[in-house]
């Protein structure tokens, strides 16, 4: 891959590395390099850097635009802005899959599409463009790239998770609560799956299942809702 192949990109960002091998690396996935027996470092380090980078900007510009949220506020925005389905939709509208090197094997299952490697590809660029350019381009990068995608939680705060929207129409509704009851644990303690069952009024409303009690919960609450609104 040469400097001139991801000439659109670094236009799109207004950039000019000063290490484009630094840029290059970012798109090296573990499995291109596995199949081509090229010594070179994949992406990895580069994603582990870029989500440590992003959380500390979205930490600092979530705690000086909402000065009021409290930490659990905070901390809920953050994890609806840093996950993989908005660094997956980020990825894709500056079409990094197209630049990615993969294995035969990637490519033909879908790779450059695959929301999971776009996400750790988002963050691999993050990361090689702190380590080249530095904090204050990275957090216009950002600032371009990914906080559009959020407009209406930045300035409303963070969706209600699914228990907090189920009680409140509930209560409305009902002047009650919903019941939650575990009907499944399976699994080894250390890998434990719960199933769990939600019921308004006396009957079951939805079910669930998850790897905790509050995942499982949480999914039940969704069926739920959905059923009701």
């Amino acid at each position: 891959m040469t400097d001139n192949d991801l000439s659109d990109l670094l236009n799109q960002l207004n950039i000019t590395f000063k290490d484009p091998k630094l840029l290059q690396q970012a798109f090296l996935h573990r499995s291109y390099l596995n199949e081509v027996k090229i010594n070179m470092l994949s992406n990895e380090r580069l994603e582990f850097l870029g989500d440590s980078v992003l959380s500390l900007i979205i930490s600092y510009y979530l705690y000086t635009l909402r000065t009021t949220d409290s930490e659990g506020d905070l901390t809920n925005l953050r994890a609806h802005i840093v996950k993989t389905k908005s660094l997956a939709e980020a990825a894709k509208k500056l079409e990094l899959g197209k630049y990615l090197k993969l294995s035969k094997g990637e490519e033909l299952s879908g790779g450059r599409n695959n929301p999971q490697l776009l996400a750790n590809t988002y963050e691999a660029l993050i990361g090689s463009i702190f380590l080249d350019q530095g904090l204050e381009v990275t957090k216009n990068v950002v600032s371009q790239t990914l906080l559009p995608l959020f407009e209406k939680e930045l300035k409303m705060g963070p969706p209600k998770d699914a228990k907090s929207s189920l009680q409140e129409v509930v209560q409305q509704r009902l002047k009650e609560s919903p019941h939650y009851k575990i009907m499944e644990t399976r699994g080894p303690d250390h890998a434990k799956q719960f199933t769990v069952a939600v019921y308004i009024g006396g009957k079951e409303m939805g079910r669930g299942s998850g790897n905790s009690k509050q995942v499982a919960e949480e999914q039940a609450a969704k069926s739920a809702l959905e059923k009701l609104t």
